[in-house]
């Protein structure tokens, strides 16, 4: 499965559009977690126990995407994009999106 920020892939030619796919994962940090980021906070720097939550969500939002894009019958997803909010307290959603392409 190719995936591109892009619209279009050089080289390759989109014979058509299936429509749009996402994949989303919404993630909290545990306690500890928040208590030691509150610390660190207080402090300046990375929080490293939220850096690794989120890059956790990322990729099970995007691993999602590509298996609805799989489910669709795509050979690549073009247009792809992130977005993020919070739900609660200390638990954020992460967003992928795009659009599922057949190729040529």
């Amino acid at each position: 499965m190719i995936i591109a920020t892009t619209d279009a892939l050089p080289g390759r030619e989109i014979r058509s559009t299936l429509g749009l796919v996402r994949g989303v994962s919404v993630r909290a940090a545990h306690a500890l977690a928040d208590f030691d980021a509150l610390l660190k906070n207080a402090a300046g720097g990375e929080l490293p126990e939220y850096t690794a939550v989120f890059a956790q969500a990322r990729e099970q939002a995007l691993d999602r995407m590509i298996e609805q894009a799989r489910h669709a019958g795509a050979d690549a997803v073009v247009g792809v994009r992130f977005a993020t909010s919070e739900i609660a307290k200390g638990a954020a959603e992460v967003l992928a999106y795009g659009t599922a392409v057949k190729l040529a």
